[in-house]
């Protein structure tokens, strides 16, 4: 069994011990039908008074007996009186509770980065980043472990919890043991706090990618978007006799020292490290696709098997001979345990193989505007949103009528994702997505198509018409209105950014959901 599969059997397990435990709060007075989150932390004030302290401190109290204005609950990750002592033993900040409760901007966002505003049962806990942000803005984490005798979630690499799915009238608790302590580390600035990657930090040196590395999302001036490092702990350059960074050097690039050229072969082995997205490891399951990295290819990570597999098939790096039987490594794979790290730059995994470039196969590619920053912020909050200016977004442009970004929050949406872009009128729309690996595909559009009020409407892929006419008023169905509708085959000769324009014939609606190709 491989250890992603063993994770989902760990989940499916815990889903089942947790929902037998799962605790329903009666009420102890009259006038409601249950208990609140902070009802229930008052009535259980003997081993939750520090942190009931430190909701009152932050000014969050009043939040934690009222119901989420989106209809959605909240999750409290609650520590008890003894998780909030160790804390503050362990902290060279504070000496006591008052110096705590003092400070009232660290009180402020500690009593909020507790607080998922979303309620989450621990059924639905991936594994990977929570689905909503904190109360404070951030992402919280879940992994499991497993001992030989107990499993269990442990948030953000740092608290197990210890009694889950308490549930409230205004969302959930699970007790944690631990505090949990907010990220404000950027992903470069984790290497300097963690031992055993020396050889990728000096990588990163060499190569003048610190600044690329060192970003605060939170921080308003900051432009950057997040991304994903894929690391090699120095144990595994060991293992390939790769002890420092001239000897990486010497294999990656023994006749170029010009490290931080663009062209450089280590600057290009550093970059192809770092994913253009923010990817936790259950983003990448039952997918398998190409992922845009810094460096001038991609890479493939395959998760529809029994492991997560980087560049599957291209690399042989051991051969397991067990009597009769004869295993090959021939991929990438991660340390599932220990990955999953979040910082304020993005998402942080590691991996059991020097990850070199390889030139990727075609996958299967849908594109869904994620490069627009806008868009992420608007993805977070179920809306509609008017985009007033064509300057607020990067790799969109359009004429001819108002554009409207949809969020429904809805899982159970049609469209993919549960948004779309929505037009409604007389318009042309473009898009230029990320680059994609040369060869021919089928081109798909993702769109409503079910309404008499939808447009008639032409595509053409780099300026050139695919296909026939389309009549967005036919082809989806009562229960599921959007369909994915064939442009065709496409032959892109070069592996760059390519651009999708579409026009409106006869004016009308226009849902616009994704554009996807498919290798022929």
């Amino acid at each position: 069994m491989g250890r992603i599969t063993a994770y989902l059997c760990v989940a499916i397990l815990l889903s089942g011990l947790y929902s037998c435990e799962e605790v329903r709060v009666e009420p102890g007075f009259e006038d409601t039908e249950q208990m609140t989150i902070l009802d229930y932390i008052a009535e259980n004030e003997e081993d939750y008074s520090s942190f009931m302290q430190i909701l009152k401190a932050g000014g969050i109290d009043r939040t934690m007996s009222a119901y989420n204005p989106d209809g959605l609950g909240y999750t409290l990750f609650l520590p008890d009186n003894n998780a909030i002592d160790r804390f503050i033993e362990q902290s060279n900040r504070f000496s006591s509770l008052n110096d705590l409760l003092n400070d009232l901007d660290y009180v402020y966002e500690l009593s909020r980065y507790h607080i998922v505003n979303i309620g989450i049962n621990s059924n639905d806990f991936p594994f990977g980043a929570l689905p909503d942000y904190t109360l404070s803005g951030d992402y919280l984490t879940v992994s499991f472990v497993i001992e030989t005798d107990t499993s269990y979630y442990v948030i953000n690499n740092q608290a197990p919890v210890i009694k889950p799915d308490i549930e409230l009238s205004n969302g959930y608790i699970h007790i944690i043991n631990n505090t949990l302590i907010p990220i404000t580390f950027t992903s470069y600035e984790w290497f300097e706090q963690h031992e055993g990657f020396t050889i990728f930090k000096d990588l990163i040196d060499a190569t003048g990618l610190q600044e690329t590395i060192d970003i605060n999302l939170k921080d308003e001036t900051n432009t950057a978007r997040p991304f994903t490092l894929l690391i090699e702990p120095d144990s595994v350059y060991h293992k390939r006799n790769i002890n420092s960074l001239d000897d990486l050097a010497k294999l990656i690039s023994p006749d170029n020292s010009d490290y931080t050229n663009l062209s450089n072969p280590l600057y290009n082995f550093a970059t192809y490290h770092i994913l253009a997205e923010s990817k936790f490891l259950n983003d990448f399951i039952d997918i398998a696709t190409n992922y845009i990295t810094y460096s001038e290819i991609p890479l493939n990570i395959n998760g529809k098997g029994l492991d997560i597999m980087i560049n599957k098939g291209k690399e042989v790096f051991d051969t397991i001979i067990d009597q009769k039987d004869t295993v090959i490594i021939d991929y990438v794979g991660f340390y599932y345990d220990e990955s999953n790290i979040i910082t304020q730059s993005g998402a942080i995994h590691f991996i059991n193989q020097v990850l070199k470039q390889q030139r990727p196969s075609r996958a299967i590619q849908t594109f869904e505007f994620y490069e627009e920053p806008l868009l992420n912020e608007y993805r977070q909050e179920q809306g509609l949103y008017l985009i007033e200016d064509t300057s607020w977004l990067n790799v969109i442009k359009w004429s001819g009528t108002d554009l409207f970004f949809v969020e429904t929050r809805d899982d159970a949406s049609p469209a993919w994702g549960g948004d779309y872009l929505f037009m409604d009128g007389d318009f042309v729309i473009s898009y230029t997505f990320p680059k994609i690996i040369q060869g021919k595909y089928t081109a798909y559009l993702g769109a409503d198509a079910y309404s008499w009020e939808n447009a008639l409407i032409e595509v053409f892929i780099d300026g050139k018409k695919t296909g026939t006419l389309i009549n967005l008023a036919s082809g989806g169905t009562a229960g599921n209105p959007f369909a994915q509708i064939d442009l065709g085959t496409i032959n892109f000769l070069k592996y760059e950014e390519h651009t999708v324009e579409i026009r409106s014939l006869i004016p009308g609606r226009f849902l616009w959901d994704y554009i996807r190709f498919e290798p022929e």
